[in-house]
Protein backbone atom coordinates (compact mmCIF):
# COMPACT_ATOMS: atom_id res chain seq x y z
CA UNK A 1 0.00 0.00 0.00
CA UNK A 2 1.50 3.56 -1.19
CA UNK A 3 1.47 6.35 1.25
CA UNK A 4 -0.51 9.25 -0.15
CA UNK A 5 1.32 12.33 1.20
CA UNK A 6 -0.71 15.39 2.80
CA UNK A 7 -1.02 18.02 -0.29
CA UNK A 8 -2.30 21.13 1.96
CA UNK A 9 -5.06 23.80 -0.44
CA UNK A 10 -4.51 26.79 -0.39
CA UNK A 11 -7.06 29.09 0.69
CA UNK A 12 -7.76 32.73 0.06
CA UNK A 13 -10.26 33.97 2.47
CA UNK A 14 -10.75 37.39 0.52
CA UNK A 15 -11.58 35.87 -2.64
CA UNK A 16 -13.98 33.36 -1.51
CA UNK A 17 -16.31 35.84 0.69
CA UNK A 18 -16.00 38.07 -2.26
CA UNK A 19 -17.45 35.34 -4.14
CA UNK A 20 -20.16 33.95 -1.47
CA UNK A 21 -20.93 37.95 -1.23
CA UNK A 22 -22.31 37.50 -4.94
CA UNK A 23 -25.06 35.26 -2.89
CA UNK A 24 -27.78 37.74 -1.55
CA UNK A 25 -28.55 35.07 0.98
CA UNK A 26 -25.21 35.08 2.28
CA UNK A 27 -24.35 39.28 2.15
CA UNK A 28 -27.39 39.00 4.31
CA UNK A 29 -26.09 37.29 6.68
CA UNK A 30 -23.09 38.31 6.56
CA UNK A 31 -23.85 42.01 6.60
CA UNK A 32 -26.25 41.54 9.86
CA UNK A 33 -23.45 40.17 11.76
CA UNK A 34 -21.04 42.62 10.99
CA UNK A 35 -20.91 44.00 14.28
CA UNK A 36 -20.05 41.00 15.98
CA UNK A 37 -17.24 40.45 13.72
CA UNK A 38 -15.53 43.53 14.26
CA UNK A 39 -15.84 42.93 17.71
CA UNK A 40 -14.08 39.52 17.74
CA UNK A 41 -11.33 41.35 15.28
CA UNK A 42 -11.21 43.80 18.47
CA UNK A 43 -10.36 41.45 20.90
CA UNK A 44 -8.05 39.25 18.83
CA UNK A 45 -6.18 42.24 17.66
CA UNK A 46 -5.71 43.91 21.15
CA UNK A 47 -4.76 39.90 22.41
CA UNK A 48 -2.18 40.00 19.36
CA UNK A 49 -0.92 43.75 20.29
CA UNK A 50 -0.60 42.29 23.51
CA UNK A 51 1.64 39.89 22.69
CA UNK A 52 -0.42 37.19 24.94
CA UNK A 53 -2.29 34.09 24.51
CA UNK A 54 -5.59 33.17 25.74
CA UNK A 55 -3.92 31.63 28.85
CA UNK A 56 -2.27 34.88 29.81
CA UNK A 57 -5.06 36.49 29.46
CA UNK A 58 -6.77 34.22 31.34
CA UNK A 59 -4.33 34.13 34.37
CA UNK A 60 -4.46 38.13 34.25
CA UNK A 61 -8.25 38.05 34.68
CA UNK A 62 -7.95 35.33 37.25
CA UNK A 63 -10.72 32.85 34.83
CA UNK A 64 -9.54 29.39 32.84
CA UNK A 65 -8.33 29.86 29.48
CA UNK A 66 -11.19 28.15 28.28
CA UNK A 67 -13.38 30.96 29.40
CA UNK A 68 -11.21 33.47 27.37
CA UNK A 69 -11.92 30.89 24.57
CA UNK A 70 -15.53 31.38 24.56
CA UNK A 71 -15.10 34.74 25.18
CA UNK A 72 -13.18 35.52 22.54
CA UNK A 73 -15.74 33.05 20.07
CA UNK A 74 -18.94 34.41 21.60
CA UNK A 75 -17.83 37.97 19.58
CA UNK A 76 -19.24 36.16 16.47
CA UNK A 77 -22.52 34.53 18.02
CA UNK A 78 -25.16 35.07 19.68
CA UNK A 79 -25.52 32.30 21.78
CA UNK A 80 -23.93 34.35 24.65
CA UNK A 81 -23.13 37.92 24.73
CA UNK A 82 -20.61 38.81 27.19
CA UNK A 83 -21.45 41.83 29.66
CA UNK A 84 -19.37 45.07 29.90
CA UNK A 85 -17.44 44.06 33.33
CA UNK A 86 -16.30 40.73 31.60
CA UNK A 87 -14.98 43.01 28.48
CA UNK A 88 -14.09 45.77 30.78
CA UNK A 89 -11.75 42.71 32.71
CA UNK A 90 -10.23 41.25 29.66
CA UNK A 91 -9.54 45.06 28.00
CA UNK A 92 -7.41 45.71 30.94
CA UNK A 93 -5.80 42.18 30.81
CA UNK A 94 -4.36 43.08 27.49
CA UNK A 95 -3.71 46.80 28.14
CA UNK A 96 -6.33 48.14 26.82
CA UNK A 97 -9.11 50.95 27.58
CA UNK A 98 -12.97 49.97 26.87
CA UNK A 99 -14.53 51.93 24.46
CA UNK A 100 -17.97 51.68 23.33
CA UNK A 101 -19.30 53.57 20.78
CA UNK A 102 -22.29 54.90 18.56
CA UNK A 103 -22.78 56.01 15.16
CA UNK A 104 -25.84 56.65 13.43
CA UNK A 105 -26.90 54.68 10.86
CA UNK A 106 -26.55 55.48 6.77
CA UNK A 107 -30.08 57.11 5.61
CA UNK A 108 -31.69 54.40 3.80
CA UNK A 109 -31.91 54.82 -0.01
CA UNK A 110 -36.21 55.89 0.54
CA UNK A 111 -38.36 53.65 -1.18
CA UNK A 112 -40.95 54.70 -4.53
CA UNK A 113 -44.35 54.87 -3.23
CA UNK A 114 -47.41 54.51 -5.86
CA UNK A 115 -47.72 57.98 -5.47
CA UNK A 116 -44.97 59.27 -8.56
CA UNK A 117 -45.54 63.82 -7.18
CA UNK A 118 -44.70 62.56 -3.77
CA UNK A 119 -41.43 60.49 -4.81
CA UNK A 120 -40.67 63.76 -7.01
CA UNK A 121 -41.01 65.81 -4.07
CA UNK A 122 -38.69 63.79 -1.72
CA UNK A 123 -36.22 63.15 -4.25
CA UNK A 124 -36.00 67.18 -5.32
CA UNK A 125 -36.81 68.28 -1.45
CA UNK A 126 -38.31 71.07 -3.02
CA UNK A 127 -41.84 71.53 -4.10
CA UNK A 128 -41.48 74.11 -6.85
CA UNK A 129 -39.10 72.36 -8.61
CA UNK A 130 -41.01 69.45 -8.08
CA UNK A 131 -44.15 71.57 -9.74
CA UNK A 132 -41.96 72.45 -12.46
CA UNK A 133 -40.43 69.09 -13.50
CA UNK A 134 -43.98 68.09 -13.45
CA UNK A 135 -45.65 70.85 -15.34
CA UNK A 136 -42.67 69.90 -18.40
CA UNK A 137 -42.87 66.27 -18.22
CA UNK A 138 -47.02 67.03 -18.94
CA UNK A 139 -46.11 69.07 -21.58
CA UNK A 140 -43.51 66.26 -22.84
CA UNK A 141 -46.78 64.07 -22.54
CA UNK A 142 -49.06 66.26 -24.42
CA UNK A 143 -46.74 66.76 -27.65
CA UNK A 144 -46.14 62.83 -27.83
Amino acid sequence: MTRERYKPISFDLESTRKRWMQDPAFAEAYNALEDEFAALSELLRARQQAGMTQADVAASMGVAQATVARLESSAGSRKHAPSVATLRRYADAVGCDLRITLAPKAKPTPRHSRNPRADLNMALKSPRKAKAIEKAAGRAKDTA
